[in-house]
């Protein structure tokens, strides 16, 4: 029970940064071009930057969407990169950044539960011509996971909404490689 109130109190303190506030009906605005106007598809590591960074769980949330990332988006950029570029391809860059997170971790799920409150994460994402540096896209993408639920999984769904996360940015590019949507 004491480990369950410090976390009840502990929380106010995690959110000096508040949550974006994302409408209900929000859509991501089209490319500028069709991605296939690119021939070469660069995946840039997840930046992640201060208050965020002070916390070890954001750390870890960091990492797992990299690893998710790596499973979803990067196949389908080597699928891309694979075909023939031509003489003078022209390269994407997409530069996944976290905007805001509040990450729960299995551990603080198994003792404070729904104590521990809901896990957020909200990531920009700056697709770029390498050679330009013009911003041809800056989709953003948000997920959470209730802290009810997330107690009834055992932080299974803290975990999922960064696998949520990582297809839908997965389903951005593929949604306009041929025809900007």
């Amino acid at each position: 029970a004491a480990i369950a109130f410090a976390l009840l109190f502990a929380v106010p303190a995690a959110r000096a940064v508040e949550p974006p506030k994302i409408e209900k009906d929000a859509r991501n605005p089209p490319p500028k071009v069709p991605l296939n106007t690119f021939q070469r598809f660069e995946l840039a590591p997840v930046a992640m930057g201060a208050p965020f960074t002070e916390h070890e769980t954001n750390t870890v949330a960091r990492a797992k969407l990299e690893e998710n990332f790596a499973e979803r988006v990067k196949p389908l950029l080597a699928e891309w990169n694979a075909r023939p570029a031509g003489d003078a391809p022209r390269t994407l860059r997409i530069e996944p950044e976290i905007a805001y997170v509040r990450f729960i971790t299995g551990g603080k799920r198994f003792w404070g539960g729904a104590f521990a409150g809901d896990s957020i994460i909200h990531v920009r994402v700056r697709m770029r011509d390498a050679a330009s540096g013009e911003t041809i896209a800056e989709p953003q993408f948000y997920q959470h996971a209730n802290a009810f639920g997330a107690a009834w999984s055992f932080g299974g769904t803290d975990k999922h909404m960064l696998i949520r996360l990582s297809g839908m940015l997965e389903h951005y590019l593929r949604s306009n490689y041929e025809a900007a949507v």
